[in-house]
């Protein structure tokens, strides 16, 4: 189906990781190094905050204190009452690359996806690692050879899910009452796993690149194909079922507005750093589903 989407914000890089939280949508900008917040319908922008090494995924503790992933120095921040910025996890011992999206469970335990090699620069894909971090900071390395972790969810069931960009699937992991992640598992096969690592090649044998996504209230995931123009719905051990198509590329979506029924999606002409920094072709928008 073609989406009628609307315009919620605009003029900006490459936004990712929209999030609904208190009756506003929140987003990062890569370029712009800002985390935003507005209403539903894009008035009242607010900079959240400002991470000089690129701000990523969003999440927030119990008790209200914003998480945002800062990519390039491969941390997690903390924004305190007073406003300031603090490291909250220092993923670098693990990370293998640029740190990326994050799921924040109720009790303030993030799990954080990371690229796992050069993404922008052309390098050889190499896998990565999905890492658990605790409320007090403590970081652990929960589930190794990931291609490409990248947007999650967590199903009524307790399972978290992981897009797997450059798998052509999207991995379930048991949650331990403690956390702790159970072994990997197929939830949905998009294609046959790519063999090449050469990046140009690799990139051709994926039918799907699930990137960012959000849970649906009937349980089925909503994912941009950061390939593809479109955002995707996928059913558990079914595979795509339906599709919302677009104009331009879109990379991630998340439900909100005051019922749930609103997907916000980032959308760019593409995903090339070299390119999206110096434009300001990023929009979020909107489409009632």
């Amino acid at each position: 189906m073609k989406a009628e989407p609307t315009v919620v914000l605009e003029g900006y890089t490459y936004f990712e990781c929209p999030r609904w939280r208190e009756g506003r949508v929140w987003v990062s900008d890569f370029y712009t190094h800002q985390v935003l917040s507005a209403n539903e319908d894009g008035s009242d922008v607010r900079v959240e905050a400002e991470v000089p090494h690129q701000p990523s995924g969003l999440g927030w503790l119990p008790d209200g204190r914003l998480l945002v992933v800062s990519m390039r120095d491969q941390t997690v921040l903390r924004r305190e009452e007073n406003g300031d910025l603090v490291v909250h996890a220092d993923l670098s011992a693990h990370a293998t690359g640029n740190a990326n999206d994050m799921h924040v469970d109720a009790d303030g335990r993030a799990y954080v996806g990371n690229f796992g090699f050069d993404l922008m620069n052309m390098a050889p894909i190499e896998t990565a690692s999905l890492l658990r971090v605790e409320p007090d900071g403590s970081v652990h390395e929960d589930a190794t050879d990931l291609h490409f972790p990248n947007g999650m969810a967590v199903t009524a069931g307790g399972d978290l899910l992981v897009d797997e960009t450059l798998g052509n699937r999207i991995s379930a992991f048991a949650i331990g009452d403690d956390g702790v992640l159970g072994p990997r598992r197929d939830w949905a096969v998009l294609g046959p796993m790519p063999e090449s690592t050469d990046i140009a090649e690799g990139i051709g044998q994926v039918v799907v690149a699930p990137d960012g996504c959000a849970l649906a209230q009937d349980g089925t995931l909503w994912a941009a194909d950061a390939l593809g123009q479109r955002i995707v719905q996928i059913r558990e051990g079914e595979g795509v079922v339906d599709e919302l198509t677009f104009d331009t590329g879109v990379f991630a979506c998340g439900f909100g507005g005051d019922d749930g029924r609103t997907l916000f999606v980032c959308a760019a002409p593409d995903f090339n750093e070299h390119a999206r920094k110096d434009e300001r072709e990023g929009r979020l928008l909107s489409v009632r589903i």
